[in-house]
């Protein structure tokens, strides 16, 4: 875990700068390791480092600026590594497990250094302790939030051999204690491992509990629960089982005494962090849906509108086309949005959520657009049809079709052809003009001769006073 993740956020008043902040605030982060911090921010002047997991105090050398140092609530076991905080005046190591006392002693070359906070560390405990400080660090004006008095450091510097003698036996035996402490720390854990795993494989019987999956990782289909409603309930009686467990191992934990140590603090910062973890993943699958059906197993289109957008599907009859408008949000970008135009449905994803609309007729993706209005915001979708049909096609079809279903209906009715030269009278049937005659002008009679109608008629006689036909 690094200092620096937050660090940018707070860096916003000082235009998101952190090479010229004077002013760090960092506690409650759970850093467990100090790095880069002396080389991003060589202006610090107050460096706020308090309730971590900050096991050593390491990379501040170089913070020539550093006045005001607290890393209260930490896992540090003995001073170090603050020589270069050449103005350092302030620091606070209130409640950690400093047991060295002797290392107090590179607090010499911090000559401004002139409060000092231990209340809290092992080596308090010391007969001595506070002796052994104020002679040691001769610049010091108050130690844990008490002055010091010119006749107590007069004292302390007369007493000071016995002092540092008995300080330094007193730290040897808290040095074995220290090591009987990790190596108990060690086997606890590796203990608690097993335990673990144990119940792993009674949850699993007949597997290892390696590939162990948990179920909540897939996210069962509706239409699945309501087929195998025993899978279902043999899952919730799972969970109830871990859950169950989960609370006994919760309480179990708590319970068991342990010794305040730096193992015993990360241990219970580890055991709440899977905790925390755990129930966000928890939260987080119940709050996932299922994907949302766009196409039926069976290859039926949906009508869907999630991102809940008003829309008008039109007919364009002139253009031979549909127009979708589709009110996606104004102010939202292009790239949120994803056109998919198919023969019998569009497809619009906005944001991530989809509307999807049948279409009542075939058109043809490969000539359709997608533009946006720059007054609204809409989405404008032009899809052209397959085929163009007009008014006269349509008019012509009906036509045919009810000349066919007549013809079908009534017979065809035969006529005789009669030979025109055989009478006198004029050929009726040519009165008519043909089809492919019509527009061409007057009709025109067919012109018979006398001659040769009264040379085929027999006793016919012509009489003068009558004018001829034509």
């Amino acid at each position: 875990i690094g200092w620096y993740d937050p660090e940018h956020s707070r860096a916003e008043h000082n235009n998101c700068e952190i090479f010229s902040l004077e002013e760090i605030s960092l506690h409650q982060q759970n850093i467990e390791k100090l790095e880069h911090i002396d080389k991003w921010c060589r202006e610090l002047k107050i460096l706020y480092l308090q309730n971590n997991l900050i096991p050593k105090i390491e990379n501040l050398g170089k913070l020539k600026k550093l006045e005001y140092l607290n890393l209260a609530l930490n896992n540090i076991e003995r001073i170090e590594n603050l020589e270069g905080c050449e103005d350092l005046k302030k620091l606070d190591l209130t409640a950690n497990f400093i047991g060295e006392l002797s290392s107090i002693k590179v607090l010499k070359n911090n000559v401004h250094l002139r409060e000092l906070f231990l209340v809290g560390n092992p080596c308090t405990e010391f007969e001595g302790y506070r002796h052994f400080v104020v002679a040691s660090l001769h610049q010091l004006k108050c130690l844990d939030s008490q002055d010091i008095e010119r006749s107590e450091r007069i004292q302390a510097l007369q007493n000071y051999p016995e002092v540092e003698k008995l300080i330094r036996e007193q730290e040897e035996s808290y040095i074995l204690q220290r090591a009987r402490e990790k190596e108990e720390a060690q086997r606890q854990i590796q203990k608690k491992q097993e335990k673990k795993r144990e119940k792993e494989r009674q949850r699993k019987p007949g597997f290892d509990g390696r590939w162990y999956t948990d179920v909540n990782n897939t996210i069962p289909d509706s239409h699945e629960d309501k087929e195998n409603p025993q899978e279902t309930e043999k899952e919730n009686k799972y969970q109830e089982l871990i859950g169950s467990e989960d609370d006994e191992e919760d309480r179990a934990f708590w319970e068991e005494p342990t010794p305040y140590t730096p193992e015993s603090r990360v241990e219970m910062h580890r055991y709440l962090e899977g905790k925390q973890k755990a129930k966000e993943n928890r939260e987080q699958k119940k709050k996932e849906k299922p994907p949302r059906t766009l196409i039926t197993a069976e290859g039926k289109v949906l009508n869907i509108n999630e991102p809940k957008l008003s829309f008008s599907l039109n007919d364009d009859d002139k253009n031979n086309q549909f127009i979708l408008d589709l009110a996606v949000y104004r102010h939202l970008d292009i790239s949120l949005i994803d056109v998919n135009v198919q023969p019998t449905y569009i497809r619009v994803m906005v944001k991530g959520k989809p509307f999807q609309l049948v279409l009542p007729a075939e058109v043809r993706p490969d000539n359709s657009s997608a533009k946006r209005s720059q007054t609204t915001g809409h989405l404008v979708v032009s899809m052209p049809k397959v085929g163009k049909l007009t008014w006269t096609d349509i008019t012509q079809s009906c036509t045919d079709r009810s000349r066919n279903e007549e013809d079908t209906r009534t017979p065809r009715t035969e006529k005789l052809e009669v030979d025109p030269t055989a009478y006198s009278f004029p050929d009726v049937g040519n009165i008519v003009p043909e089809k492919e005659q019509s527009g061409q002008g007057p009709v025109r009679l067919q012109r018979q001769k006398v001659t040769d109608i009264g040379s085929n008629s027999v006793g016919f006689e012509d009489n003068p006073d009558v004018p001829p036909l034509i």
